[in-house]
């Protein structure tokens, strides 16, 4: 699983505060109960000399028995000490490790990473953050979703040259998309390419996946070709350090996400570079086995025209197509 980097920093950041955040309560409370049971503080020094002790002793040159005399007394030193630390605490009202550095996590210690990798705590952070991001980038509301979405704005009588109403042709897409964001990366279609003319919901339903695949914590990118196409331009022929690592970047996550969203495949300049660009992007993807949406208005039979035999082969061979047709509902609602 791969995240944005700057998804990456952001849930890293709030880790961290809120790793600053209990240190600061714990010491603020550690003040206020010392002030009021010095004999806690002096506890706790005590403590803290029995951890030295055994340091001293496992570094002392000389084998000590971990059942011996000498960690024995200093095991029931240590227990005596938190004996009476426990009662101290519960006569002020607190339980026995009210002043201990508990981590929230006892998985990871509040790192973030465990020995299997990215620990949960911080994959939900991620998540909550690429949502935030997806939802400022494709201006998300609380309607874009599933459960929400109606299929009545759409016609129910018989559309030229196609066997389904506009409706019934959209209530099969909603089915397959529902499915696909439901049960991902399980769904046994991988890849996906929306065609049809604007403003029939191709947008609005890339979002509802967007939303429902980052709750479930995994990787998603949503970008449009033009930028997409612009990053690799700029990685390849800049010479400012700072572009061309923010290009690299967006490279990058363009082929390393679990799930990447390409929206309005069509609308860019066709060029030499532009038709490798998606190449690799399609190529890779498909090669290491990650899911990819295409968003375009063009048909098929427009693809196989516009772009290269290797990149039609890829797209027609792998991609299932749903094709939406219909009114265009922006002009229905103006």
């Amino acid at each position: 699983m791969s995240y944005e980097p700057n998804v990456m920093r952001t849930a890293l950041a709030r880790l961290e505060r809120r790793r600053e955040g209990r240190a600061r309560r714990r010491f603020a409370l550690e003040r206020e109960l010392y002030a009021k049971e010095p004999r806690l503080q002096q506890i706790d020094r005590a403590l803290r000399g029995t951890m030295a002790d055994l340091a001293l002793l496992a570094t002392g040159g000389r084998p000590v028995a971990a059942d011996g005399p000498e960690i024995a007394a200093i095991r029931q030193r240590s227990e005596a000490l938190q004996a009476e630390r426990a009662a101290l605490l519960a006569g002020l009202g607190y339980a026995p490790d009210a002043l201990d550095d508990t981590p929230a996590c006892p998985k990871c210690g509040d790192t973030g990473w465990t020995a299997e990798g990215m620990c949960a705590c911080l994959k939900e952070l991620c998540a909550q953050e690429q949502l935030r991001a997806l939802t400022a980038l494709l201006n998300l509301t609380d309607e874009q979703d599933f459960d929400r979405l109606r299929l009545d704005v759409y016609s129910d009588l018989p559309w030229q040259g196609e066997g389904r109403s506009p409706r019934e042709n959209m209530r099969r897409i909603v089915t397959v998309c529902e499915g696909y964001a439901k049960q991902f990366p399980h769904y046994p279609l991988q890849n996906l390419l929306f065609s049809g003319g604007t403003g029939l919901g191709k947008t609005f339903l890339s979002g509802c996946i967007a939303r429902e695949v980052s709750r479930r914590g995994y990787s998603v990118v949503y970008d449009t070709a033009i930028h997409l196409f612009s990053a690799f331009e700029t990685r390849r022929f800049t010479r400012d350090a700072g572009e061309e690592r923010q290009a690299r970047d967006d490279t990058r996550r363009y082929l390393g996400c679990d799930l990447l969203i390409l929206d309005d495949l069509g609308s860019e300049l066709t060029s030499p570079l532009a038709q490798s660009s998606l190449y690799e992007v399609v190529n890779s993807r498909l090669q290491a086995g990650r899911h990819t949406i295409i968003s375009t208005n063009l048909s098929m039979a427009q693809i196989a025209q516009r772009y290269t035999p290797q990149l039609f082969s890829r797209v027609g061979g792998m991609f299932r197509e749903l094709t939406f047709y219909g009114d265009d509902l922006r002009l229905r609602d103006s």
